[in-house]
């Protein structure tokens, strides 16, 4: 019997490339967690791919869950008889299935992080893009959870934003990419979990700011379109966040992040 032969690092990383064109995230997926458990650490590239698996993914199965909730509430809206209370069961039980493969993959990522990458990433960069996806993982749990379980994920998202803000603030640039989306993020997560425009405005504000202060020709032209990509989603948000405040209008999830 032949021994097992190991892909190399060249040819799981080819793998991962293909399953990201034809975006087939969940292969990608698969393909990333045959490095960590193969290779252990990522590169930055590898990590970036693994970030954009998880977020298609979990993207795709945010916004199934905001159209069925939205259908959900208007069926109910309009619910009169033995039939429509038949169709809201139904329209809900859909919702729950999608509650369910959302919290599973958001979990996936978390176990990932806390088994075999944060222990391992070395300080500034590694370490903010890591604990920073810890916290967005935490946050779309707290979006979605039942009552009885969603203060336990805003608090675990707090404590991961609030870790990789501590520590972007002391190894990286304020134009640094990695650390103006972790800003982006956790202002979001202000804004839509903890319902307080005010904070996420007040966080925003800082770190935009302090970019534009900082901004100069010397970084790379990659760096420099990636971080006016991020100001321009953040002054966005800002916007978006300033007016809900003036106005006295509901608190919307928000849609700009990264």
């Amino acid at each position: 019997m032949s021994p097992v032969r190991i892909p190399s690092r060249e040819e799981y990383l080819l793998l991962a490339k293909v399953a990201e064109e034809a975006e087939r995230y969940e292969d990608l997926v698969a393909q990333i967690k045959g490095l960590i458990h193969t290779y252990g650490t990522l590169t930055i590239e590898e990590r970036n791919l693994l970030s954009v698996a998880y977020k298609n993914i979990t993207n795709a199965l945010r916004s199934s869950w905001r159209i069925i909730d939205s259908l959900e509430k208007l069926e109910s809206s309009r619910m009169a008889g033995r039939h429509s209370k038949h169709q809201v069961q139904l329209i809900s039980q859909q919702r729950n299935r999608v509650e369910y493969e959302l919290a599973e993959v958001c979990k996936d990522i978390v176990k990932l992080l806390d088994d075999y990458l944060l222990s391992t990433a070395e300080p500034g960069e590694e370490t903010v893009f890591y604990y920073k996806m810890k916290g967005d993982y935490f946050r779309y749990l707290a979006e979605f959870a039942q009552q009885s379980d969603r203060s336990n994920y805003s608090d675990l998202s707090l404590a991961a934003y609030k870790y990789a803000y501590k520590h972007a603030l002391a190894k990286l640039e304020a134009t640094h990419p990695t650390r103006l989306g972790l800003a982006l993020n956790f202002a979001v997560y202000y804004h839509d979990v903890r319902k307080s425009p005010e904070r996420a405005c007040h966080l925003g504000k800082h770190a935009f700011d302090e970019a534009v202060a900082c901004l100069n020709e010397s970084s790379s032209v990659q760096v420099m379109r990636d971080s006016m990509m991020i100001l321009q989603l953040l002054r966005d948000d800002l916007v978006i966040w300033s007016g809900e405040m003036q106005r006295g209008e509901p608190f919307v999830i928000c849609l700009f992040e990264i």
